[in-house]
C-alpha cells in the first residue's frame, strides 16, 4: 500500500514538473496581441492635471512606452534604469504610463519618489487598454515611423548593451 502511494505521488510529482517544465519553455499569456508587431502603435494622448503626452506629437522619435502603477514592486526596481536610459539615450524617449485605482496615491508616491522621466497618470487606464496591457511592468518600443517594434513583459536591465544597441539602431 505504501509503494502504491510512493507511485502513485512520484508519477503526479512528475506531471507537476513536466507541466511546469512546459509553460516555462512556451511562454507566458501575457503576449503580444496577435498582429500587434510591425504594426502601427496605437496613438493616444493623456493629460493628468500636472503632465501630458501625445504620442501623435513624438512622430519621428523613438518611444519607449512603459506601462506601470506604484503598486508594482518590478516597476519601481526598474524606475532607475528607465531613468538612465533616457539620460544615456537622449534620441529615445522615455513615457511612463501610470495605471491605478487612486490619483492621490499616484501623486503621493511621486512626491516621495520624484522621477525625471514622463510619467503621466491614466485613471480610467484608456492608454494601456489600446495596448492589451493590464499587468504591469509592460514596455513597447516604438520606432521612428510609428510601428512597434518590440514588447518587453516585466522589469528589464535597460542598460544591458543588447537592448542599448537595438534601441540605437532604431534611433539613427
Amino acid at each position: 500500500m505504501v509503494l502504491r502511494r510512493s507511485s502513485r505521488w512520484l508519477r503526479c510529482t512528475g506531471f507537476l514538473a513536466a507541466a511546469a517544465l512546459f509553460l516555462a519553455a512556451t511562454g507566458c499569456d501575457r503576449s503580444v496581441k496577435p498582429g500587434q508587431l510591425d504594426q502601427v502603435a496605437p496613438m493616444f494622448a493623456l493629460n493628468d492635471g500636472q503632465n501630458s503626452v501625445d504620442l501623435n506629437q513624438l512622430h519621428d522619435k523613438v518611444i519607449v512606452l512603459s506601462f506601470w502603477a506604484t503598486w508594482c514592486g518590478p516597476c519601481i526596481e526598474e524606475m532607475p534604469a528607465l531613468e538612465k536610459l533616457q539620460r544615456d539615450l537622449p534620441n529615445v524617449h522615455v513615457v511612463s504610463i501610470a495605471s491605478q485605482q487612486d490619483p492621490a496615491d499616484y501623486r503621493a508616491w511621486l512626491l516621495r519618489h520624484p522621477i525625471t522621466i514622463l510619467s503621466v497618470f491614466d485613471e480610467k487606464q484608456k492608454s494601456n487598454a489600446l495596448y492589451g496591457s493590464f499587468r504591469f511592468p509592460e514596455t513597447y518600443i516604438i520606432d521612428r515611423k510609428g510601428i512597434v517594434r518590440r514588447k518587453f513583459i516585466g522589469a528589464q536591465k535597460w542598460s544591458s548593451p543588447e537592448i542599448e544597441s537595438y534601441l540605437k539602431g532604431l534611433a539613427g
